[in-house]
């Protein structure tokens, strides 16, 4: 696999989102709820650059099933949800793709009353967007490729990987 983006330089900029978001939220308690499957990795590595009080929660949203490298149609578990009418939430996402996954789930928790929602992704497509959307914090843009690793699947694998690669054959 080609690698687009090493660990060190993930690392790096994680470290660096930790310390814009621990400034923005300053002394604020605040939800952070992290999207189903792919963003437990970069949420996992996130929450311990934060001295914030704050809570976790996670939601289950996916438009990629199985063994496809294009997205379907979205679905949403809000059950696992917490309670976030007024709190300040961050939501945070591996990708932003379309951008009808993050649009979604922005409506959702604005319609049960977050006192205030920002939106992190580790990666940001370019050139895929259906859904005019702007994250509040963006590790990194990259091309439109179907990406692995840093808790990115193709079919439920290559999640461990340390790295972003591009999935062979998908460039």
């Amino acid at each position: 696999m080609e690698i687009l983006i090493p660990a060190d330089r993930i690392r790096h900029r994680v470290e660096e989102l930790g310390r814009q978001i621990a400034a923005d939220y300053r002394d604020k308690p605040v939800t952070i709820i992290g999207v189903l499957t792919g963003s437990l990795i970069f949420l996992s590595d996130l929450v311990r650059q934060l001295e914030l009080p704050l809570r976790i929660g996670l939601i289950q949203a996916s438009s990629y099933r199985g063994a496809v490298t294009a997205p379907g149609e979205l679905h949403i578990q809000p059950e696992l949800a917490p309670d976030v009418r007024g709190r300040h939430v961050l939501l945070l996402d591996d990708i932003l793709d379309t951008g009808r996954t993050l649009s979604h789930l922005c409506g959702h928790f604005r319609e049960l009353g977050a006192a205030s929602l920002r939106v992190a992704v580790l990666l940001r497509k370019e050139g895929r967007q259906q859904v005019p959307f702007e994250p509040d914090y963006c590790g990194f843009e990259i091309p439109n490729a179907f990406v692995v690793g840093y808790g990115l699947d193709y079919n439920d694998e290559y999640r461990n990987l340390p790295y972003i690669a591009v999935l062979p054959g998908e460039k």
